[in-house]
């Protein structure tokens, strides 16, 4: 599982089907941790792009709050008080990385007409990457499924 998400993101996942970062992130997510979401369940993701269409907190941490929560929640955040902890430290070693959580700062100081957010998705999920796998160390977490049928192309995008 080691940073199996960033090299996915690395190498343009989601461009060719138009993702917007918090997609890039639950959809990658969900194929390379096997989560077991549907493809309509990307869906849930589509308004936080863009920093939730207002350029306030980055849909790629909204996006990766989504998937720490499936991971490491039982049932109800208040059965799993390690998932909020799981999500302060990350979205405060993400700013301790890239200067912000919010999607204007991190465009106006990463963002390029090329790579277009890729380089601030990117570190989204190199960092969870390493704090799943960290955190898996100790056994399989309360949300974490086999694979279901994600109705997804032989490249793991999904199917139109």
């Amino acid at each position: 599982m080691n940073e199996k998400l960033s090299a996915l993101v690395e190498g343009g996942y989601g461009e060719a089907n138009d993702l917007n970062c918090a997609e890039t992130i639950l959809w990658g997510a969900n194929q390379v941790y096997d989560l077991g979401l549907e493809p309509r369940v990307l869906r849930l993701a589509s308004g936080f792009g863009g920093g939730m269409g207002i350029e306030a907190t980055c849909g790629a941490l909204t996006g990766a709050l989504m998937v720490l929560g499936l991971v490491f929640t039982r049932e109800r955040g208040h059965q799993s008080p390690r998932v909020k902890e799981l999500c302060v430290e990350f979205l405060e070693s993400y700013r301790c990385e890239m200067g912000s959580i919010d999607c204007r700062p991190l465009k106006d100081a990463h963002r390029t007409e090329e790579l277009k957010c890729r380089p601030v998705v990117h570190k989204a999920a190199l960092l969870l990457d390493r704090l799943i796998a960290r955190e898996l160390r100790g056994g399989e977490p309360p949300g974490l499924h086999p694979p279901r049928d994600r109705r997804t192309d032989s490249q793991g995008q999904p199917r139109a």
